[in-house]
């Protein structure tokens, strides 16, 4: 059992969210995170906290850690992207969130990255998804194979440390890759 909480010792994994991230998909990834033992951190544009949406109306809030303007990717081993419509569709209009979003894949190194939901409207925005695996709610399809992606229908897509799902149907498998991949740490760029 020790061994299984001490997977991410030392890791400290950004999720990066907003007023309007869907509930489940930063919770259970951030609690998985957590179980195996890797710090999260959240970072959102705003300061002080920041709302969810369940069920079609606002629900609970988290604790903003830092903000977009006083971080950098290789503060992190990893980022964690929830979805919601309102979350990514907000963030992807922020220059400062799509140049952070954008750094990790910029490094020699690249970090691994999950996306879920609407989250990778995000790494459209940041220029990073021609010719990757990816999958996605399944309205932002286009936008992803516009961007050059090669969309699948798949609960869990990964593709050189970038980790992609549906929908909070898909979580426990999201969750999963997402640890494993922060195991596994840095790709080659």
């Amino acid at each position: 059992m020790k061994q299984t909480k001490d997977k991410l010792k030392g890791k400290k994994i950004a999720f990066l969210a907003t007023n309007g991230f869907e509930q489940s998909e930063l919770f259970s990834p951030k609690r998985a995170v957590e179980e195996a033992g890797g710090e999260v951190v959240i970072v959102s544009p705003e300061s002080g906290k920041i709302k969810s949406w369940k069920d079609g109306d606002w629900s609970e809030s988290i604790a903003v850690d830092k903000t977009i303007s006083e971080v950098i990717p290789m503060d992190f081993d990893g980022l964690v992207i929830p979805g919601g419509q309102i979350n990514p569709d907000i963030l992807r209009n922020n220059q400062k969130v799509v140049k952070f979003v954008k750094g990790f894949f910029d490094q020699e190194k690249r970090m691994p990255v999950a996306a879920i939901c609407h989250g990778p409207w995000l790494l459209v925005e940041a220029g990073v998804v021609k010719d990757m695996k990816v999958t996605s709610y399944g309205s932002i399809k286009t936008d992803l194979i516009n961007a050059g992606a090669d969309w699948i229908d798949q609960e869990v897509v990964v593709d050189n440390g970038v980790v992609t799902s549906r929908s909070p149907e898909d979580l426990d498998a999201f969750c999963d890759k997402v640890v494993e991949e922060l195991c596994e740490g840095a790709h080659a760029a």
